[in-house]
């Protein structure tokens, strides 16, 4: 069983963080995935035809993708945790590329089984991978990173909530598969047969991203992470169908496009990260709308989905084009005499 022992100092300094670098790996083992989720499928349509072709013409590109992403083990130094300060993706990549060859030889040899493959054999190894993540950074993650930023800042404000209201063992439950607060300063990361590792003095992070599994990453001996799945990525990208105008001007522009929204039931962070507005705004609104009964909630594991109520809508029925707008009559009635 892995474990990590995690102390007070530790716990305290412990922070949520965003990376480009991780979720640009965990991006390029969406592509990678032959079983994709079937939210990922937009995504995937309009970047995996490059990707193939991507794949098709680079020998090392192929090796890497099946000798190491579809292991279970990946290489410290690329999942590594960023460092204070680090806030692009060409901060971190820089620290990668410059990763010493048998540092990186030796950690994907571990991935491999043991052995290198013969295309990932060779001296400039990092500068490699780097040059694989530099391409998918550009090509399919940059330009929709802003979306995914908000999806994983709403992530990181819910569950900073829950861990002021119910503490470690629920803020961090079922982030990555086996991962368990075991109390006593006993982190569970995995049931491997791996050393117990001391974190005392060293930071530990946790790094949201949409990776399907997550990983634990490590840079030795200062610095741990978590990088785990964020909520809230059922969220599609593209824009709904805009809330009605007369319902805008009843109930704010904000406040009617949250209800547009609920149906599908969606969590307050999937909400945030459709709308582009602050959880807190989002919450707020929230409020409201289940003060008026026009949406209600149910639990859904961890998540909280609010949804449309039968009110709400019959509400947003009325306002369909030729239904009791201004001069015209509702069905089974008289026009009225003035």
């Amino acid at each position: 069983m892995g474990l990590w022992l995690v102390d007070a100092d530790v716990l305290a300094r412990s922070r949520f963080v965003l990376s480009p670098l991780v979720e640009t790996v965990a991006a390029l083992g969406v592509l990678s995935d032959e079983r994709p989720e079937p939210w990922q499928r937009p995504w995937l349509a309009g970047h995996l035809p490059a990707y193939r072709r991507r794949l098709a013409g680079d020998a090392f590109a192929r090796a890497w993708v099946e000798s190491v992403l579809r292991s279970r083990w990946m290489p410290d130094f690329v999942g590594m945790p960023p460092c204070l300060g680090e806030v692009t993706f060409e901060q971190e990549l820089g620290r990668l590329r410059a990763t010493p060859p048998e540092a990186a030889r030796a950690d994907v040899a571990i991935s491999c089984g043991g052995t290198l493959p013969a295309e990932l054999d060779r001296p400039d190894l990092a500068p490699m991978i780097a040059d694989l993540l530099e391409w998918v950074w550009e090509q399919c993650v940059r330009a929709d990173w802003p979306r995914r930023a908000r999806i994983f800042e709403a992530d990181v404000v819910s569950r900073i909530h829950r861990l002021g209201q119910q503490g470690w063992a629920s803020a961090i439950e079922e982030l990555i598969p086996n991962l368990r607060w075991l109390g006593d300063g006993r982190l569970r990361i995995n049931l491997s047969d791996r050393p117990t590792r001391e974190l005392s003095g060293a930071e530990l992070l946790f790094i949201p991203s949409s990776a399907r599994r997550g990983w634990v990453a490590f840079d030795l001996p200062a610095r741990y992470a978590v990088i785990y799945p964020a909520s809230g990525l059922l969220a599609e990208p593209g824009p709904a169908a805009a809330a009605p105008t007369a319902l805008a001007r009843l109930l704010g522009a904000s406040r009617a496009e949250i209800l547009a929204r609920t149906d599908p039931p969606r969590s307050t962070s999937q909400l945030a990260a459709l709308t582009g507005l602050g959880l807190g705004t989002v919450g707020d609104h929230l409020k409201v709308l289940l003060e008026a009964r026009l949406v209600d909630r149910r639990r859904s594991g961890p998540s909280v989905l609010y949804y449309r109520t039968a009110l709400a809508d019959q509400l947003v029925a009325a306002q369909e084009p030729g239904r009791c707008e201004p001069g015209a009559t509702a069905p089974g009635s008289s026009p009225s005499v003035r």
